[in-house]
């Protein structure tokens, strides 16, 4: 096992390498001057010609993308952050340090200092609804496939359809008339402040329920098709024939197996709550990572667009490797 995670590891750092790349590529050929777009579209043409030349932004592109790789690995200086530029890019951590991913242009100061705060509002209102989401999606799938066919089983697939196909903006305009609107019981938007007159676990009710609406009906119908498999299993048929109670066939012999499937599924959801919640961000004016990086684009804010790029690769990467690992723990054959 250790052997499987450093070759998986070593693979991930690949991966990422070859990412960072393919990011710097887009960002360096996309439409614009990089220099002008990092000082912006009111810039006086001889500081862009200063920064172009401070940059050497006329070097071959692996140069330039080395020359990037060492300011953000801390093996190089920033240039922004040069006194001559006067660009006034000024880091309390310094110009040389591990995880410099430059100047905001959109924000006015460090990407560091945007993009963490931005991530822990996200990671809260993740971590919040895979808390409601696995075990909502765990108890309709594994009652569905249990009584496959049934009553329950018909109504547990009807709504988890129904939750799966209507929009998050839709979903989300649905609660708000219902709960904000009609009842008055919840705020509107979520901004994460005290003084918006509401306390702030009252602003996450709205977001956490969209996602794991949305969410469970989705994981539930993947579990529900693993557990209905598993129950037609000659092993589990065996169990009931020869008198184990109904509680130890479910959950000895066929829930731990009914689990294997849908492991890599739950696990991949965290890749979706961390980078594709902007729509449900934007219905809330969550100042979450999405919706930063929605205003990054729109922008041109080249540094944020590229940090936040690679945060969301490692998070892909490193959900891909738990659940790996996680099905090499759940699987003897796959450790086989």
């Amino acid at each position: 096992m250790i052997r499987y995670m450093l070759r998986r590891g070593a693979e991930m750092l690949i991966t990422l390498l070859v990412a960072s790349f393919l990011v710097f590529l887009v960002t360096e050929f996309s439409p614009g001057n990089v220099a002008r777009k990092t000082l912006g579209a009111f810039a006086l043409q001889s500081q862009v010609d200063l920064l172009y030349e401070k940059l050497h932004l006329n070097d071959p592109l692996l140069v330039r993308y080395v020359r990037w790789a060492g300011v953000l690995t801390g093996l190089q200086a920033d240039p922004l952050q040069d006194p001559a530029l006067k660009l006034d890019f000024k880091d309390p951590r310094g110009d040389q340090y591990f995880g410099n991913f430059g100047y905001s242009t959109l924000y006015k100061a460090p990407v560091n200092d945007v993009l963490w705060d931005r991530l822990g509002n996200t990671a809260l209102l993740a971590g919040l609804a895979f808390a409601v989401i696995v075990p909502l999606s765990l108890l309709l799938g594994v009652l569905a496939g249990m009584r496959a066919g049934t009553t329950l089983d018909r109504v547990v697939s009807t709504i988890s359809i129904i939750m799966t196909s209507i929009p998050e903006f839709a979903l989300g305009v649905i609660l708000v008339a219902v709960f904000v609107v009609w009842l008055k019981l919840l705020p509107g938007t979520s901004p994460l402040k005290n003084n918006s007159g509401w306390p702030i676990w009252t602003q996450l009710i709205l977001p956490v329920s969209v996602l794991a609406l949305y969410d469970a009906g989705y994981v539930a119908r993947i579990v529900r098709a693993s557990m209905a498999e598993v129950m037609a299993k000659p092993y589990v048929r065996t169990a009931v024939l020869k008198g184990l109670p109904w509680r130890t066939v479910i959950l000895r012999h066929a829930l731990r197996n009914a689990l294997i499937a849908p492991f890599t599924v739950i696990l991949l959801q965290i890749n979706w709550l961390i980078g594709g919640v902007v729509v449900t961000e934007l219905v809330f004016a969550y100042p979450g990572f999405g919706r930063m990086l929605l205003d990054a684009s729109l922008f041109g804010d080249v540094s944020l667009i590229e940090a936040a790029t690679l945060i969301a690769l490692f998070v892909a990467t490193a959900t891909q490797l738990l659940s790996d690992i996680g099905y090499r723990l759940l699987d003897p054959q796959a450790r086989r």
